[in-house]
């Protein structure tokens, strides 16, 4: 289960991909707009702009946005910063790799095999699914909703 700080992360990235193109972005809008508290947000957006993934504008007309484009973002770089790494056990991590104290034999664990492939599966979802990619899946659930259909031939 992901953290409400990964969940109030990943709805200010998308807000932000959906404003691209509009220039910075507020705290305070932001946090009116996806209903997050704003301290809590503010310490959100460092981690990510530290990360690279977000940069700031100070003074006049400063705020927040995107470092890159929606397509260049992924769900997992984001969720890697705010969760840490995506594996359910030291031993499979990629990133933070650490040996189990109760395994005598990791090469032979079948609690490794699992989490191993969990780790992995995560990862290509994640690591899959761009920014641009989820404000498209939004544009078409919105367009379903209203009961608009799109057929391409």
């Amino acid at each position: 289960m992901i953290s409400k700080k990964t969940k109030y992360g990943l709805k200010a990235l998308i807000y932000l991909a959906q404003h691209y193109e509009e220039g910075p972005i507020l705290i305070a809008d932001l946090a009116r707009e996806e209903r997050i508290p704003k301290k809590f947000l503010e310490a959100i957006l460092l981690a990510l702009k530290n990360s690279g993934i977000l940069q700031s504008q100070k003074g006049k007309g400063g705020g927040y946005f995107l470092a890159r484009a929606p397509k260049t973002i992924t769900f997992g770089q984001a969720v890697r910063v705010m969760e840490g790494p995506l594996a359910p056990v030291p031993c499979v991590s990629e990133t933070s790799y650490a040996k189990c104290t109760e395994c005598e034999d990791e090469n032979t664990c079948g609690i490794r095999f699992v989490m191993k492939e969990t780790r992995d599966a995560i990862a290509k979802v994640l690591d899959g699914t761009t920014l641009a990619d989820v404000l498209e899946q939004i544009e078409k659930a919105e367009k379903e909703h209203r009961g608009i259909l799109d057929f391409c031939i």
